[in-house]
C-alpha cells in the first residue's frame, strides 16, 4: 500500500509500515554497524530516509549519540550558519467547531473567552508587533466556517500589509489555518502569503479520530492531503508540524519525515519548515493527562536527526519551550523562533488577566523580542528579520536549489545582517545595540563573495543614515 508519490493519505502515511520500522528501530537501536553506516550516508549532508532515521532516534550508544549531535551542529551550520529568523504569531480569532481533546479552542469549553478581532483591532496589534521590530508573522485562528471564513482572512491579511507605521512593516505574513479547498489555498497565494502553517498533530490516524471526535478537523484524509492541495493552488511553500506528546514520537517522527518524502516524490519539493511543538498547559487542558508526553534529552534529540534527515528545511521552535530548552535545541537544528510572543486574541495590545484569558497555551519563554535578541547575540547567533527571499520570488523548489547548491549564503548572509542592523537602529536597547553591532561587524567579514561584501558594507552606511529595506 505505501506509495510516497499517491495523494491519498493512508497511502503516503502508511501505518502498517510505520510499525514495521518502529519495530526495525527497536530491533537495531544498538547495531553498531548499522548506526556508523547510516550516519557516514548522513555526513553526505542529502538527507536520510525515515527507516534510517528511526534507526538514529532510537539508538542508545552513547558515543554515537555524541556523533549524531556534532553531524546535525555540522548541517545546520553548513546550510543555516548563525542565523536564527525571527517571527511572532497573530491570533485573530479563537472560536472554533472542533471537539479535540488536547487544545482549549474546542467547542466545548466553556472557560475561555470567545473573542474575534475587528480589521481595526488587527491594525492596532499589527502597530504593536512593529514597535517591538517584528518583520514576519504566523496568521492564526480557529477553525469556524461561519465567524472565521476566508474572507475573513483574506482581508486580516490585506489589513498587515497595508499596515506602515514609523520605520513598521510587515513583510511576509504566514497562514496556519484548517484545512481547506484548492480554491481558498488559490485565493491565499493571491493575498500573498508566505508559507502556509498545518499541523498534523498526529499522523496516527486511530488517534488522530480520538482526538478529534467531532467537527471537520476529525476527517483525517482532508487534513493529511491539505498539503497536496494547497500546492495544487499555487502555493509554493508549506510548513507541517505535529504536536509531539499526542501518539508515541517514533510513530509521529516517521510520519512527519514520511510527509516530507511524499511532497518530494509528488510535487516536486519538500516542507519549507517543520515545526516541533509538544504538549503543553492551556485552559481546560492538562498534560500531564497525556502519557505520551516527552522528555527534555528526547525533544533534543528528535531536533538533532529532524535537521540530519531534512537538512535542507527550517525548523521552528515557539515560546512553548522555556528559554534553556530553546537554547539546547538551537545549535542542533533549530532556524527560526519566535519572540515577545502572545497566545492570546488581541494580546499584544491588552495584557489579559486569568479570567480573561483567550490563550491557545501557555507561554514558557516570557522575554520581551529584544531581551530574545539580546540573549541570541550573547549566545554567537545573527537574529535575523529577513524576508528577501519570498519578496524575490524564491520560494518552492527555486529556494531549495539555491540552499541545496550552497549559493543561498551570499544571499541570507548579507540579508541577515542588513535587517538585524535596521532592528538595531529603529528598536533595540543600548545593550542590544551594542552587541549586534558588534555581531555585525564580526559576520560581515565572513561574507563569502567580496562584491556581496562589499555592497552589504555600502547597504549598512546607509541604514545608519536612515534608509530602509535592502536585500539580496
Amino acid at each position: 500500500m505505501y506509495d510516497p508519490k499517491s495523494s491519498k493519505a493512508t497511502e503516503f502515511i502508511d501505518d502498517q509500515v510505520i510499525q514495521d520500522y518502529i519495530a526495525y528501530a527497536e530491533q537495531n537501536k544498538n547495531n553498531r554497524e548499522l548506526v556508523d553506516a547510516i550516519l557516514k550516508k548522513a555526513a553526505e549532508c542529502k538527507g536520510l530516509p525515515h527507516r534510517e532515521a528511526a534507526v538514529l532516534l532510537e539508538c542508545e550508544l552513547p558515543e554515537e549519540k555524541e556523533r549524531i549531535f556534532a553531524l546535525a551542529k555540522e548541517i545546520k551550520q553548513k546550510f543555516y550558519g548563525n542565523r536564527i529568523v525571527m517571527f511572532a504569531p497573530l491570533y485573530l480569532s479563537n472560536d472554533c467547531v472542533n471537539g479535540c481533546t488536547y487544545g482549549p479552542y474546542h467547542c466545548k469549553n466553556k472557560h475561555i473567552r470567545r473573542k474575534k478581532l475587528s480589521q481595526e483591532e488587527i491594525a492596532r496589534e499589527v502597530i504593536a508587533l512593529q514597535d517591538m521590530g517584528h518583520k514576519r508573522l504566523a496568521l492564526e485562528t480557529g477553525e469556524d466556517p461561519v465567524n472565521n471564513p476566508i474572507e475573513y482572512v483574506l482581508e486580516s491579511i490585506k489589513t498587515i500589509y497595508g499596515i506602515k507605521h514609523r520605520n513598521g512593516a510587515i513583510r511576509r505574513v504566514n497562514v496556519n489555518i484548517a484545512a481547506t479547498t484548492v480554491e481558498n489555498y488559490r485565493k491565499l497565494k493571491e493575498a500573498g502569503i508566505g508559507t502556509y502553517i498545518l499541523f498534523q498533530e498526529t499522523y496516527n490516524k486511530k488517534a488522530y479520530e480520538q482526538l478529534h471526535p467531532t467537527g471537520p478537523k476529525h476527517d483525517y484524509a482532508y487534513h493529511t492531503e491539505a498539503m497536496d492541495r494547497a500546492m495544487d493552488g499555487g502555493i509554493d511553500d508549506v510548513g507541517c508540524g505535529v504536536l509531539f506528546g499526542l501518539s508515541p514520537y517514533l510513530y509521529d517522527f516517521i510520519g512527519i519525515l514520511m510527509h516530507a518524502e511524499h511532497l518530494e516524490a509528488a510535487k516536486g519539493v519538500g516542507p519549507h519548515t517543520i515545526s516541533v511543538p509538544r504538549i503543553r498547559a492551556a485552559d481546560d487542558i492538562n498534560p500531564d493527562a497525556f502519557p505520551n508526553a516527552i522528555s527534555d534529552d528526547t525533544f533534543e534529540k528528535i531536533v538533532a536527526i529532524l535537521r540530519i534527515a531534512v537538512p535542507y528545511t527550517g525548523l521552528i521552535i515557539s515560546t512553548r519551550e522555556s528559554k534553556e530548552a530553546r537554547r539546547r535545541v538551537l545549535n542542533l537544528g533549530v532556524s527560526q523562533i519566535s519572540g515577545g510572543s502572545r497566545t492570546s486574541v488581541g494580546g499584544y495590545v491588552k495584557q489579559e488577566t486569568t479570567e480573561e484569558n483567550s490563550a491557545q497555551f501557555d507561554v514558557n519563554d516570557n522575554r520581551s523580542l529584544d531581551e530574545v535578541v539580546n540573549w541570541l547575540l550573547e549566545l554567537g547567533y545573527i537574529p535575523s528579520f529577513c524576508t528577501a527571499c519570498y519578496r524575490e520570488g524564491r520560494t518552492g523548489d527555486r529556494f531549495m536549489k539555491l540552499v541545496k547548491s550552497g549559493q543561498i549564503a551570499n544571499c541570507c548572509q548579507p540579508n541577515a545582517i542588513m535587517t538585524l542592523k535596521e532592528y538595531l537602529e529603529d528598536y533595540a536597547s543600548p545593550d542590544t545595540k551594542e552587541k549586534g553591532e558588534k555581531v555585525i561587524a564580526e559576520e560581515l567579514k565572513h561574507i563569502p563573495n567580496e562584491k556581496v561584501r562589499r555592497i552589504a558594507a555600502e547597504h549598512l552606511t546607509e541604514l545608519h543614515n536612515g534608509k530602509r529595506d535592502f536585500r539580496f
